[in-house]
């Protein structure tokens, strides 16, 4: 919608990882360094750790765009709790092995026959465990397991395993000793600080084409680190938000006053507009009142309370549809302008012609 209107040739602010929009703050240059040594080493695991949204998955794909090497087979296994055959069925359905048979022992026959047979072609293979803290202990133990396919003392396959903290909970485990043995690097991702929550941003927009430094306020940054903690993924959802709003309002500028505007609708919308406090029923009744006129009261206050969260929902849908109707105005005048200036221009070239 606002790509346009601000000079961007795409959205800066998608939620789905892209390795060109990868912004290396220092923790995660460093965190890339050590993953890069990792995988020079062609053995072992590597392990990323950090909160929900910071860039895990960015920066694995960051680091697969950036090798160039196309002896790497990689796969990426996005997890919930499975247990060790269904991880190895899971396996074999990622790198499209063919197996003879559904037993245990012939899904690791089948995963072997395949890891030397890329051996063979100069290859290896890679694995990507993503939310892998959803893992239970002896499905990463099975992991442990693939690791020790080896051929001339090579290792056949190496893994890396990202998830969010619990995941540091599992490796630490008294029961994991061997497993930890094995990991060559290992990252912890945390959030932006205020001045990395700028660049991030700056770097986003320029990647996606708009050179306009001011277009966010000097004030901004600050705002924004507060309201998405630092987040990358939070930023995202956040400053699209705010674009697409300054956008329908006409703002040349992000400032601090449509941030909070914007926190304020995303607020409400998240939490639910209809779940506000819940009335205070304490009403006391004569003695020797009638129970049912008390319940009458209670079930009118609750109603009318419940009639003005519905009012202020309708509002704020009224509002937003006040903002669409808007746009779609803008956008019937904007190519309206561009029909007038294509038939001017045609004339023109008529009456050259006729010159």
């Amino acid at each position: 919608m606002y790509e346009s209107y601000y000079g961007f040739k795409e959205k800066p602010f998608q939620l789905s990882p892209d390795p060109r929009f990868f912004f290396a703050s220092n923790h995660h240059q460093r965190a890339l360094s050590y993953l890069q040594y990792g995988l020079d080493q062609c053995e072992g695991f590597i392990v990323i750790t950090g909160p929900i949204g910071t860039g895990k998955t960015t920066i694995a794909r960051s680091l697969l765009n950036n090798i160039g090497d196309s002896s790497i087979v990689a796969v990426q296994l996005v997890t919930t709790k499975l247990n060790p055959l269904e991880l190895l069925e899971l396996v074999i359905a990622e790198f499209q092995i063919t197996a003879q048979g559904h037993s245990k022992a012939d899904l690791l026959q089948a995963i072997e026959s395949f890891l030397i047979n890329l051996n063979k072609q100069g290859k290896r293979a890679l694995l990507i465990v993503d939310e892998a803290q959803n893992l239970p202990a002896e499905t990463v133990e099975e992991l442990r397991m693939l690791s020790n396919f080896q051929l001339n003392n090579k290792p056949l396959i190496q893994s890396f395993l990202l998830g969010q903290e619990e995941l540091k909970d599992i490796i630490q485990a008294p029961n994991m000793e061997q497993f930890r043995q094995r990991i060559i690097a290992s990252a912890h991702l945390k959030p932006l600080s205020v001045d990395e929550v700028k660049k991030y941003i700056l770097h986003r927009i320029h990647q996606a084409g708009c050179d306009n430094d001011n277009l966010f306020a000097e004030d901004t940054f600050a705002l924004i680190h507060e309201k998405t903690l630092g987040i990358p993924r939070k930023i995202n959802i956040f400053v699209d938000r705010l674009l697409l709003f300054c956008f329908l309002e006409e703002h040349n500028q992000i400032d601090v006053t449509a941030i909070e505007q914007v926190a304020e609708e995303m607020s409400i919308e998240l939490t639910g507009s209809l779940h506000g406090k819940q009335p205070n029923n304490e009403v006391s009744a004569p003695v020797g009142g009638n129970s049912s006129n008390e319940y009458s009261a209670d079930n009118l206050k609750r109603l009318t309370d419940n009639l003005r969260e519905v009012e202020e929902f309708l509002e704020s849908s009224i509002q937003q549809k006040i903002k669409m109707v808007r746009y779609v105005d803008k956008l019937l005048k904007q190519k309206s302008d561009d029909y007038s200036q294509l038939k001017a221009q045609a004339l023109e070239q008529e009456q050259e012609q006729d010159n």
